[in-house]
């Protein structure tokens, strides 16, 4: 049987930190990160090198700063945190399926994880390492989507996967408005003009400054991870062309 030739040979993954829940309100859910780690080793076993960048909206949010009385550089320091936690439990689940894992983080943390370093992370790719990205960017007040965009970049990824819990961009929220438009394809200007909510605008715009494509899609639906990277119509894309 022939195996299909991945399109990406180097591939930034963004996962939310609210993918990894599953139906949890809190935390992370075990049978998720099992299987979020299955998807990635089947597509790290097709050749493909992977960088992962989580966030850590599942134990805190640094935007729900006014909620807890705290200012927000203060709550985006705790929601980088909650990134290298979920960052330790998704290495922790793919080493123990063989693959060889390695944590970083844009905040220094020797004992639990590497400083991040970009020739570091490229060097651990091209061995055949699968490198989280935790912390975000090291800085408040910019999402984990611009910590994405911005890895993906210095590490030369060919495209910025963003795994999300709907099928890809519209027009609103699915889960919040009946019968949203659905936008198989759009250029970065046109996402930027719509003022679509499913992206950062920073990251966006760091993407296009790039030509970086980003590939919205469904985590839920399994094996799309995969189909992604195969090159197969799956989710939104966004990239210069229309």
């Amino acid at each position: 049987m022939s195996v299909k030739k991945p399109r990406f040979k180097r591939i930034l993954l963004k996962l939310s930190g609210e993918a990894l829940m599953g139906n949890k309100p809190y935390g992370v859910d075990p049978s998720v990160l099992k299987s979020v780690a299955e998807e990635v080793q089947l597509v790290h076993d097709l050749g493909v090198e992977i960088g992962i960048v989580i966030g850590g909206g599942n134990i805190f949010r640094g935007l729900h700063a006014s909620d807890y009385g705290m200012g927000r550089v203060a709550a985006d320091h705790m929601g980088m945190l909650a990134t290298v936690m979920n960052a330790i439990a998704l290495g922790e689940v793919l080493s123990q399926r063989g693959a060889e894992a390695r944590i970083m983080s844009a905040i220094e943390m020797n004992k639990v994880a590497e400083p991040y370093i970009r020739q570091k992370a490229v060097t651990h790719l091209r061995r055949g390492r699968i490198v989280l990205f935790g912390a975000g960017t090291g800085n408040p007040y910019f999402s984990t989507d611009t910590a994405a965009a911005l890895r993906a970049m210095e590490i030369n990824a060919e495209v910025l996967l963003k795994a999300t819990k709907v099928d890809g961009v519209y027009s609103a929220d699915p889960e919040k408005v009946s019968s949203p438009q659905f936008f198989p394809q759009l250029t970065y200007q046109e996402f930027l003009k719509k003022n679509l909510q499913v992206l950062d605008m920073t990251a966006v715009a760091l993407a296009m400054g790039q030509n970086l494509p980003i590939v919205v899609f469904n985590l839920r639906k399994k094996g799309n991870i995969r189909r992604v990277t195969l090159g197969q119509k799956v989710g939104t894309i966004i990239s210069g062309r229309s």
